[in-house]
């Protein structure tokens, strides 16, 4: 691998950034593609374009053949981060969930007696207030995240933050009465309905969850729906 072709990659790596390296197999010859770079031409008129897209949705590498030419395609896509305000029961309930889907879990919540390592063993905890505790944990396009307190000191900072940025999920835990309040709430600090619209209210997958346990299941079931079927997907989508 050319130099300046391994420090671009590593400055994709760095920025978390997905990015494909494609390798012809035969040549040798290498190209690295962007995953911004899947909404301009030429590349939309690349046939290897479909193949790409669904590299990116995947993030698994592999080979391929395109022209009667076989490629290889190494597929890097950040880690998908977690960043949930509540050291609260579905909290609990996530932490093995999520390390099985290899969600890079952060949980946020400045009272210390629920964010403890006694209770989440192994979990980066930030007990900080969110505006303090988001500075270390920038929220991105590969980060999902999730408020589950119903404290709206505690949520509200953060879902606000969560709204200026590029998260590809934004979900709160109450009922339609509790987020109506909360839409209200956002309203009066300048978001409009688009905005509040990304919310994703109740949360979780209409699976009839009652317990702690099954209400996680219906949050990562949604986080992974949204990230499979839609992230890339819709920031892939050719223009007309």
């Amino acid at each position: 691998m050319k130099l300046a072709l391994l420090r671009a990659l590593n400055a994709e790596r760095a920025a978390r950034r997905a990015c494909v390296l494609v390798t012809e197999l035969g040549s040798g010859a290498q190209r690295l593609v962007l995953e911004s770079d899947m909404v301009h031409e030429p590349l939309l008129s690349d046939p290897l374009w479909p193949v790409l897209r669904e590299s990116f949705r995947s993030g698994k590498s592999g080979s391929v053949e395109q022209d009667g030419k076989a490629l290889f395609l190494n597929v890097q896509v950040p880690p998908v981060k977690l960043v949930v305000t509540g050291a609260v029961h579905i909290s609990q309930a996530l932490v093995p969930m999520a390390r099985e889907l290899s969600l890079d879990l952060v949980v946020i919540d400045p009272r210390t007696a629920f964010a403890s390592p006694e209770r989440f063993p192994g979990v980066r905890l930030i007990a900080e207030w969110p505006d303090a505790a988001l500075e270390q944990v920038p929220l991105d396009h590969y980060t999902a995240f999730v408020a589950l307190t119903h404290d709206p000191k505690i949520d509200d900072p953060a879902l606000e933050a969560a709204l200026r940025s590029e998260c590809f999920y934004v979900g709160a835990l109450g009922s339609r009465k509790t987020h109506a309040r909360r839409v209200e709430r956002l309203q009066a600090t300048g978001f409009g309905a688009d905005d509040i619209a990304r919310i994703r209210a109740p949360i979780g997958l209409n699976i009839g969850a009652v317990s702690p346990a099954e209400i996680a299941l219906s949050i990562v079931g949604e986080i992974v729906s949204v990230m499979r079927a839609e992230r890339v997907a819709a920031k892939a989508a050719p223009v007309s």
